[in-house]
């Protein structure tokens, strides 16, 4: 039988659900319209469990997870249980975006998911490369003077010493996985098994700001 403090644990939890929801939403440049086409759940109900208004069931929260891209228990922020994997700590930046760094130690190569808002293109150089890969979608990539737009499952690297700037294609948000490492870590593609490696290259720091 439950204890009072129990229950209370309970309700906090619950209670914490809606106003992550509708900030995970937002975040994502999503209006409740939009989510109901995604998931199913109709616009009222959507509004209903962000506002506290009903409770979040899991025939609810498994389609909104799905829509977010986010673990269930990153929705439901239940207390920790012993579980080995790591609890990514997401950084929200200006206008809706959010950068979560996946790499947590230093290294050779940094590796970052990022959702980005719509927002003007603004080039910048720094030394470094650059590898993105668009999740969802569509990624508009400035390099000097050439235009690109890439779509899920895309990748674009370069140098980042060459004028740059990248960000959605539209007016809804994207999704990527952006890799920054030192100059001369590009992808090689060998014919044949190589006699040599050079020695990595010392690793720089990371850009004072993500493009």
């Amino acid at each position: 039988m439950n204890t009072a403090s129990e229950d209370a644990e309970l309700e906090r939890i619950l209670g914490g659900i809606g106003p992550r929801l509708r900030r995970l939403r937002r975040e994502r440049d999503l209006t409740l319209e939009a989510l109901a086409a995604t998931t199913g759940i109709s616009v009222s109900t959507l509004s209903r469990v962000e506002s506290g208004k009903r409770r979040p069931t899991l025939d609810l929260l498994i389609p909104l997870a799905r829509a977010h891209r986010v673990a269930l228990d990153q929705l439901v922020a239940a207390p920790a249980s012993g579980d080995p994997r790591v609890h990514l700590r997401p950084v929200h930046r200006g206008r809706g975006s959010v950068l979560v760094p996946l790499t947590q130690y230093p290294g050779r190569v940094q590796v970052f998911k990022q959702v980005l808002a719509p927002r003007r293109p603004e080039p910048v150089t720094h030394e470094g490369y650059e590898w993105l890969y668009v999740l969802a979608g569509r990624l508009r990539l400035i390099l000097g003077e050439r235009d690109f737009t890439l779509r899920p499952g895309e990748v674009a690297e370069f140098d980042t010493t060459e004028p740059h700037w990248f960000g959605p294609a539209d007016t809804s948000s994207v999704e990527i996985l952006h890799l920054f490492g030192p100059r001369g870590d590009q992808a090689v593609v060998r014919t044949g098994p190589s006699t040599a490696d050079p020695a990595p290259p010392t690793a720089p720091d990371p850009p004072s700001a993500t493009p």
